[in-house]
């Protein structure tokens, strides 16, 4: 079974609450909109508190002069205003989210651009890691969040509280001290119960999402392995895998359900009991004649409108609370510092001649297994300088070095006599065309993924890409040529055609330094001599370290490293060491015995 558990985010663990405060900055980008918000808040809590108050003398009015003349347009004006009052609490609180739209929608924006930054200067160890599923969650989960809080921390929480000390204001005025008393102990018990009881169901919401996690981790690996799933024969296997994490994810939310009705089970009581005891006090003083009938049509209405809101404060409460859950995971995945990052005196990479070496370099994934052991390598400019060896050796780590995945543990690598930590990580890759061994393309056209070697170039330039990588005749045997789109990953093209993409992309990036990794590993032997043939003509001019396990592909480098356990144990031309009948011949002879079994 697959380790898949997303329990590094314990589900006791308590949000912080100055999450909130660092929300201000996206409040500030359009300040003028959020004062015009909140004016228009404050005329929605004028209209709506108001209202009862119209309310009371439309009763009494009418009350008062039961049987006798009554002059009817003041009542009907009384009710024109009380209509009015009502419009204008809805007109208002509906300026107000229009106003504030565009600051909620930006920084959901401006959130989502910075975390896809974030996770692109990332290094590689980290995307290695990371289950791609529970992070796309956690993002989507994150930014939601932060227009929730956004929204309703400024827009429901602070005018719930405003409303409440108009209430109680207007009630100690009009009434007594007792209805003030009564309500404020009302508001402070149901806040109350309403945070203990949120709190102790948080962990369920923790356990809830890191559930979600899982399942959503589980079920995009299985698609993305689509192809290993079906070699196996392994659907049922992965589908009882997944119900499983369904079943502990179906678990949680029931947990979740459940503490969510005790919460309004709770919060529904503590209403009716204070709008009883409230109302009793009223139909008390009626009937001693201490209150007129439109001044209990007052309180009633006042007691409905208050704990209206009260009760939606604890499904807020309840929201913030998840949502702050959730803001906390987006920002901690925002905490966290790159381990690949440039250094603040950092300069662009000035290449003169592209002479690349590496001096003394140690390195290692985990401690405790060393990859390279005291690599010394120079690459003279426009020299082709080729790695080969078994696998495990370190060779590829060569180049991920190179195009800094990685820093060195010691010892250093240099460009010219630059030291690749000291410049910029968007000079350095600039400078590098890396054709890998596992080439991923994008789900969109064979054009598009042509044209990502270099996204300004021109259709002349990209067509003469596919034709130096062998692709042109293939791309027209196409129904729709260029406009074929590739699939998920590629999975509609061959290994050999991918990689044919791959290194016309390199070619149209024209970079000085190239790094060529298994680039020809895919290929059948007639394509691979007609790449070969346009790699040799491309590197001519540059720089080139190439990684290869075939050694047919790289005779006629410059200079041939054999690499063995992270060292280097020869080095020579490809006679040269056929000659000294050592590691590399003994490499050289398997492989042409395997080649001649394979033909037979």
């Amino acid at each position: 079974m697959r380790p898949y558990a997303d329990n590094d985010y314990p589900t006791n663990h308590k949000p912080d609450w100055k999450i909130i405060a660092g929300l201000w900055p996206y409040l500030a980008e359009y300040r003028g909109r959020v004062i015009l918000a909140v004016s228009m808040l404050i005329m929605a809590k004028v209209a709506i508190v108001t209202t009862p108050i119209a309310l009371k003398y439309i009763v009494d009015y009418l009350d008062q002069n039961r049987g006798a003349d009554m002059v009817l347009w003041i009542p009907l004006m009384l009710v024109l205003a009380y209509g009015a009052l009502r419009f204008g609490s809805t007109l208002f609180s509906e300026l107000r989210d229009a106003i504030f739209a565009r600051v909620a929608e930006r920084a959901m924006r401006r959130v989502s651009l910075r975390v896809f930054n974030h996770l692109h200067a990332r290094e590689l160890a980290f995307h290695l890691d990371r289950k791609t599923g529970g992070l796309a969650r956690d993002i989507e989960r994150g930014t939601n969040g932060i227009s929730f809080l956004l929204r309703f921390t400024l827009f429901n929480i602070v005018p719930t509280l405003l409303e409440i000390a108009m209430v109680a204001g207007i009630l100690l005025v009009a009434f007594n001290v007792s209805y003030v008393i009564a309500i404020l102990v009302s508001v402070v018990v149901f806040v109350i119960f309403s945070i203990r009881v949120t709190e102790w169901r948080t962990a369920f919401v923790r356990e809830a999402n890191n559930r979600d996690n899982q399942s959503n981790s589980r079920a995009i690996d299985s698609l993305l392995n689509y192809e290993t799933v079906k070699y196996f024969n392994n659907e049922r296997f992965e589908a009882e895998q997944y119900d499983e994490d369904l079943d502990l994810w179906e678990q949680a939310r029931l947990k979740n359900r459940t503490s969510m009705a005790v919460l309004n089970i709770g919060q529904a009581f503590i209403i009716g009991a204070s709008m009883v005891a409230i109302m009793a006090m009223a139909v008390r003083e009626v009937a001693s004649g201490q209150m007129t009938l439109g001044d209990f049509t007052m309180v009633n209405a006042y007691l409905i409108q208050l704990f209206i809101p009260l009760n939606a404060l604890g499904f807020v409460y309840r929201e913030i609370r998840q949502s702050l859950v959730n803001v906390e995971r987006l920002f901690g995945l925002l905490g966290e510092k790159p381990a690949i990052e440039d250094a603040a005196d950092a300069k662009a990479l000035a290449i003169a001649k592209g002479e690349v070496q590496f001096h003394d370099v140690r390195f290692s994934y985990h401690q405790e297994r060393a990859i390279l052991k005291g690599i010394n390598i120079t690459i003279p400019a426009g020299n082709t300088i080729a790695v080969v060896g078994a696998s495990g050796a370190g060779k590829s780590t060569l180049a991920r070095l190179l195009f800094r995945f990685f820093d060195v543990n010691s010892g250093s690598i240099t460009i010219d006599g630059q030291d690749i930590r000291n410049i910029t990580q968007d000079s350095l890759r600039s400078a590098i065309g890396v054709v890998p061994q596992d080439t991923v393309l994008f789900n969109d056209t064979l054009y598009s993924n042509l044209a990502y070697g270099r996204p300004g170039a021109s259709e002349a330039e990209i067509h003469h890409a596919a034709r130096q990588a062998n692709l042109d005749v293939f791309i027209r045997s196409l129904p729709d040529g260029y406009n074929t789109r590739v699939g998920e990953r590629g999975l509609k093209l061959s290994g050999g055609e991918k990689q044919r993409v791959a290194i016309a992309r390199v070619l149209l990036k024209n970079p000085p330094l190239l790094i060529l990794d298994e680039a020809t590993s895919s290929l059948d032997s007639i394509s691979e001599q007609a790449i070969l043939d346009a790699l040799n003509e491309v590197t001519q001019q540059r720089t080139t370290l190439v990684i290869a396990h075939r050694l047919s592909t790289v005779r006629d480098a410059d200079t041939i490293l054999v690499m063995d356990q992270g060292q280097i144990v020869e080095s020579g031309g490809h006679n040269e060491l056929l000659a000294k009948d050592g590691y590399y011949a003994r490499l050289w002879l398997q492989q042409q015995h395997s080649d001649k079994e394979n033909q037979e």
